[in-house]
């Protein structure tokens, strides 16, 4: 995936960049991350890309003109690269992202992430430029930094061959409208705990029973909201009756 980043701090993607998953996919030539400095596209002297709010206020606003240049370049450079990639604002305001919202961006060749900061950017470039505005919570945080290296993580962790076993994007939390079910490694028994006996059995599809239990557990009582939504399957429901519980949200 090709992502191109428009930040006035593209220095903040350096470790993004070099660790973890995402370092990996781009050391694979699997995804690339461009970052792009809107003072870049500045005329002036002081490269400023904020000005007062027009009908007062506290704060800056960021101004139209050099975000508008820095979009058509970086649309210039997935063009180049073949890449069909919307513009996503990471705005409070915007849709909040889940797993489905993954799943949709995943749709694309990339995207590209513009980053607010001070009290936003002018309605105008939104307005004119803008395709999606995305929010990873409620919540309001300095600028969107942080919310694009969320969004472009969970992104690129779907990605084939990225993860070490497949399975593990699979089986995370949400994937399938559930949380995750508990974890265990060695030792077997850490300060009085121990490992639960089905875990060691190696029957298979016991462990599969019991994670999916854990799971609904974990679900309904930590997020009913989910559990609401869920719709089991047909196995899912015999291991529901089988445990005495209710299929029903």
């Amino acid at each position: 995936m090709f992502f191109a980043v428009i930040s006035i701090l593209p220095e903040m993607f350096d470790s993004v960049c070099q660790y973890g998953i995402t370092g990996r996919a781009i050391a694979r030539q699997q995804a690339e991350i461009l970052r792009i400095n809107p003072r870049d596209f500045t005329t002036d002297n002081y490269r400023r890309i904020d000005e007062r709010p027009f009908g007062g206020g506290p704060g800056m606003v960021m101004m139209a003109k050099p975000l508008q240049k820095a979009i058509v370049f970086a649309k210039n450079q997935a063009a180049q690269r073949g890449k069909n990639c919307p513009v996503v604002y990471l705005s409070p305001q915007g849709k909040t992202l889940n797993e489905k919202a993954v799943l949709d961006f995943c749709q694309y060749d990339g995207l590209i992430l513009l980053c607010g900061r001070y009290e936003g950017i002018d309605e105008r470039l939104i307005a004119n430029y803008v395709d999606i505005e995305c929010s990873i919570g409620d919540y309001v945080l300095t600028g969107g930094e942080l919310p694009a290296m969320v969004l472009i993580d969970s992104l690129i962790r779907r990605l084939p061959d990225v993860m070490g076993d497949e399975l593990s994007a699979v089986q995370d939390s949400f994937v399938d409208g559930l949380l995750d079910c508990p974890q265990y490694t060695k030792p077997v028994n850490f300060e009085g705990k121990t490992i639960p006996d089905v875990l060691l059995s190696g029957h298979h599809a016991n462990i599969a029973k019991w994670r999916f239990i854990e799971q609904v557990c974990r679900t309904k009582n930590r997020r009913p909201d989910l559990w609401h939504a869920f719709k089991p399957n047909k196995q899912q429901q015999q291991w529901l009756a089988d445990a005495k519980l209710s299929d029903n949200p």
